[in-house]
């Protein structure tokens, strides 16, 4: 199999979207994949300089705008809703959680609580990439 620019594209959209799942990059790495799709789809009638310069606005205009839809999307969304902790979050420390479905940076509102993993928390609000969150039975108590 030779690697003409096509293939190439191809795998680098693949790799990209593959990374996504393995470390969460809030979409990312996904749409940054997904520049590459279209770029390998158009390859065969540019220059590699061009298709560089396709790939890296692509990818900047839809991080941009997945970054439009995400905080629409959240700004809507917390209503303490639940999450579960992927990894301990320690007293003033960041820790993981799983949140729809994915891992998101997490810190514990009460700053003198250990959350265990795999524990059931409630996201109470969000800073920056960073969920703010509340283990249930502080919230039920």
């Amino acid at each position: 199999m030779a690697l003409n620019p096509t293939v190439i594209w191809l795998l680098v959209g693949a790799v990209l979207c593959i990374i996504e799942f393995v470390v969460p990059t809030a979409f990312v790495a996904c749409v940054m994949g997904v520049s590459a799709f279209v770029v390998a789809a158009v390859s065969h009638v540019m220059p590699f300089g061009f298709q560089v310069a396709l790939w890296v606005v692509l990818s900047l205009a839809l991080v941009v705008y997945s970054r439009r839809l995400v905080r629409q999307k959240v700004a809507r969304k917390f209503d303490a809703t639940e999450a579960e902790t992927l990894t301990e979050i320690a007293p003033g420390k960041l820790g993981r959680v799983r949140y729809e479905g994915n891992s998101w940076a997490a810190r514990c509102e009460d700053h003198e609580v250990t959350i265990a993993p795999n524990q059931k928390v409630y996201v109470i609000a969000r800073r920056g990439t960073t969920l703010i969150v509340m283990p249930e039975h502080l919230l039920h108590s």
